[in-house]
């Protein structure tokens, strides 16, 4: 619990050093924001430091040979297209940009939270395309769109800030398995490939050491005296009622 504490002390100091008023943060304003500006923090890059896919590639199930079996994916199946979007590209981009036939499509995925969600990126009949904020809500990623400047939570499942304030997003049926399952159910699937267009080190991943601590690196505003905040759950949403099952 000690170290917890330092480690948020650390993080709430630097964010606060980097002269971001509680209103202005990372350049998004988040006055009159649906929660407390004062629980937005930053999480370290800038806007748009973490690079989202937006030209993503992708290969056939038979020559992703970069994937191991166990290896965890994000698989969409959607107007009869499945694609699989591989948990080892998404710790270091967050976020895909994509398109089932003409319907636009955001994959997301926070590496601190393990959550990812994808989302019709088609809003009032305008297709709009995502980036990282760099800011957190709950140690959870904050979308931003880049037509609005608008800054969406990706569990609030809304925008909490700007001009698309309080709109919410369409869920798509996102399933979090691993690639073999995956492969086994979908055959045809395709798999997002390695060519992002980025030089990254696909084969490690980058949160490793956090995940093996206890500790979380930022506050939340809720702790349950349950259940440990890494906790791995599955969450349900029905009817506007939510319940958590640990996995």
């Amino acid at each position: 619990m000690k170290k917890q504490m330092i480690l948020s002390m650390i993080w709430l100091l630097a964010f606060w050093m980097t002269g971001c008023s509680a209103q202005s943060k990372n350049g998004f304003d988040l006055e009159g924001a649906l929660v407390p500006a004062d629980h937005i923090l930053s999480g370290g890059p800038a806007k748009g430091g973490i690079p989202a896919i937006d030209n993503p590639r992708f290969v056939k199930a038979g020559k992703a040979s970069f994937l191991k079996s166990d290896d965890p994916v994000l698989g969409l199946n959607y107007k009869g297209l499945a694609r699989a979007y591989p948990i080892n590209i998404l710790n270091w981009h967050e976020i895909v940009n994509d398109r089932f036939g003409a319907e636009p499509v955001v994959i997301t995925f926070c590496p601190l939270c393990g959550s990812g969600m994808a989302f019709s990126a088609d809003i009032d009949g305008k297709a709009y395309t995502f980036g990282v904020s760099g800011l957190l809500y709950n140690s959870d990623v904050l979308l931003y769109d880049r037509q609005t400047q608008s800054l969406w939570s990706q569990l609030m499942m809304q925008a909490i800030s700007g001009p698309h304030k309080s709109k919410p997003l369409r869920s798509l049926p996102v399933l979090h398995t691993r690639w073999e399952d995956w492969r086994t159910q979908h055959p045809e699937t395709l798999v997002l490939s390695t060519e992002t267009g980025f030089k990254r080190d696909y084969r490690n991943n980058p949160y490793t050491d956090y995940l093996e601590k206890p500790q979380i690196m930022f506050p939340v505003t809720a702790v349950s005296r349950r259940y440990h905040p890494k906790e791995e759950v599955l969450g349900l949403e029905l009817e506007g009622q939510f319940k958590v099952y640990p996995s």
